[in-house]
């Protein structure tokens, strides 16, 4: 009796999987995103983020030399969620905090950075829609 019992719970686990909407594969999506923006920042590895900002945003700010030789100047000591919302079109918003450390000068401070991140239908993926953090204030 209970390994009928148990067959029967596990067959309605599965069809309650296999009704679960599109958005859970969605949300998974994202999460990977999240992880791979985070562990890119975290590593110091800035090209790499770079490929997870949506096209668009790239092409309308691309990202220099200067630029690149100035993130190579700071080591990332810590990369902490705040917070995060959904905003009514969908899209999420990250209230992020990093820990920067001056690399000639081995002083450490905390910056602020608000994540925006954008679901593309129609490539099925998720976009960093704010390009790199600002790690000097300038923006």
């Amino acid at each position: 009796m209970p390994r009928l019992l148990l067959r029967c719970l596990l067959l309605c686990c599965l069809a309650l999987l296999a009704g679960c909407p599109k958005s859970a594969s969605r949300g998974s999506a994202l999460d990977e995103a999240q992880y791979a923006w985070s562990a890119a920042i975290r590593w110091g590895d800035f090209e790499g983020a770079w490929n997870l900002v949506d096209p668009e945003v790239r092409r309308a700010h691309p990202l220099t030399d200067l630029d690149l030789s100035r993130y190579g100047q700071i080591q990332i000591s810590s990369y902490r969620e705040l917070g995060a919302s959904v905003r009514p079109d969908g899209d999420v918003v990250r209230d992020i905090e990093i820990g920067v450390i001056n690399r000639h000068t081995l002083v450490e401070r905390t910056v602020r950075y608000r994540e925006h991140w954008h679901y593309d239908p129609q490539g099925k993926a998720w976009w960093q829609m704010s390009g790199l953090p600002d790690l000097w204030g300038e923006r």
